[in-house]
This record gives C-alpha cells, structure tokens and sequence, in this order.
C-alpha cells in the first residue's frame, strides 16, 4: 500500500515520499544522529529499509527515541556511543556493528558541532575542538567504513558499490564566514578530504560524495529562524524563499545512499535553497 504524503503547514516540504525498500537488506550508521539533521537522516535510512546504527555522544534518551521510531518501521536499529573525535572509539563502534549488524553498507558522517568567537578572542581550544570533531571525525569514520568495504567488496544484490559514504559538509566549504573561522576552515577540509577519498575509492567501487546544507532549522542555528525578525533576515539571503527543513537533507542522503545514484562520484550536493547564488548579486551585479 502506498503511504499518504504529509506535507508541512509551514514549510511545504513533502514527509513520506521516499520508497520503503529503496535501501532494502542495507546497513547505515549515521554519527551525530539523536537530534537535527542526523536524526531526521536516520529516520529516513529507516523508512527506506535499512538498518540504522544511531551514533551519539550526549543524549542517550533522545537517541533511543530515535530508535524507537526507525523500528516502527519493521527494520533494526540500536543506538552507539561513541566520542567520532576519540579513535578508539570510532574503531570500537565499527567493530562492534560489523559484528552484531553483519558489516556496514553506508556511512553518513554527520556529527558536527560549532564554538563560535570572533577571529582574534578565538582560543586555540575552540578551534582545535570543532576541527577534531568536524573534519577528524569525518577521516575517522570514513577510514574504519572504508576497512569494512574493502574486506566485503560488492554484493550485487544488496547494492551495486561495496559501500556509501556521505560527508555532511556546509555551505561554508566555499561561503566565508566571519566569526566562525572554525567552523568555515573544517568544511572546507571536509570538501577536500572527500573529493580526495572519491579519487582514491571509486576504483574499489566506494562512492564518496558530500551534502552541503544551507540554512536549515535545527537546535545548532536556532536563533538564525527562531524570530520573525530573524527568519525575515536570513530570508535575504534563501532565493528560494523559505529556510531548510531536516527533512531536505534526509531525502538527499537517502538518494545519495542508493543505487539511484551510482554514477554520481565525489560530488557535493548542495541543499540550501539557492544560497550559493550569492542572491545580493541579484539585483547589484
């Protein structure tokens, strides 16, 4: 039976239109994944027939409802804690889901965070702190996936790669932004470090690609849409019109994760309503 299209009041954004055996007999961890955009991805890995390995490192309540509501879907799930910037953490959370999950078919390196400060206050410890988990975690995760991939190879009929990985960038890989050189510098590296591992993984048959989100609403930016006044200043710089949606995000990790998309290599999918349009060029070019 096919599943009723909830739309949002708000937003307009379509909720359940993502086919429930697209990722079918696959195994998706997901860092980062009790709360925002990793949830929502979660949730959506789960809808579309996978298995779903919830990583958090805060938060184990909020990351069991998650749980709850991806094996509603008659799926498996389990939530892991693991710190992505801690090595032997990320080894053992691997090596414990191969091992209850089987192996690992797509990863979605998620887990991010921000310490915000202008340039000169910023302390060495607010910039180590977001690289270590912002782009490190990223190379950490990908570098155990990879491991499992390799010793795996291809099962056609599970998927046509031996495995996905999806690095959640930003718009900020190529957009400055002042006061959070932190932030900007990690994804730029996220960028580089995923078109490198694209270059050397797709001779394996591992797909590498990224998902740049613009201005989404999540707990991390709150106070960007949370006003009426807010949300009519980000506004100016969305030519689509309206701010992003979890949701946006979750639809494109599940294309990217599935063989709908098995051409597309060492490619950022930019999710941000036309944000890098650069729209204050639209009328002052």
């Amino acid at each position: 039976m096919e599943e009723k299209v909830d739309v949002s009041a708000t937003q307009g954004v379509p909720r359940n239109v993502i086919p429930a055996h697209l990722l079918k007999g696959q195994k998706a961890l997901v860092t980062g994944a009790n709360s925002g955009i990793g949830r929502a991805t979660a949730v959506a890995l789960g809808r579309a027939g996978a298995d779903v390995v919830v990583n958090y490192v805060a938060g184990r309540e909020e990351a069991d409802k998650v749980v709850e509501e991806i094996t509603a879907f008659g799926v498996r799930a389990a939530a892991y804690e693991a710190d992505v910037s801690n090595e032997d953490q990320v080894v053992a959370m691997t090596e414990r889901m191969v091992e209850e999950f089987g192996t690992i078919d797509i990863l979605v390196a998620n887990a991010g965070m921000q310490r915000d400060a202008a340039f000169p206050e910023m302390s060495l410890a607010q910039w180590q702190k977001v690289l270590d988990v912002n782009l490190t975690g990223q190379f950490l995760c990908a570098r155990e996936a990879t491991k499992e991939f390799l010793r795996r190879g291809v099962v056609p009929e599970v998927s046509s790669a031996a495995g996905k990985i999806i690095c959640m960038s930003s718009v900020h890989q190529i957009i400055p932004w002042a006061g959070h050189v932190n932030y900007a510098a990690s994804k730029g590296g996220v960028q580089m470090m995923m078109e490198t591992l694209a270059q050397e993984l797709a001779p394996k048959k591992i797909r590498v690609n990224a998902i740049a989100p613009g201005a989404i609403r999540t707990p991390i930016n709150r106070d960007a849409w949370d006003t009426p006044d807010a949300e009519k200043d980000l506004l100016r710089l969305i030519p689509y019109d309206r701010v992003g949606d979890p949701q946006d995000i979750a639809h494109a990790a599940v294309g990217l994760a599935s063989d709908l998309m098995d051409y597309v290599v060492g490619t950022t999918l930019y999710v941000d309503g036309g944000m890098t349009l650069f729209p204050g060029f639209a009328t002052g070019g």
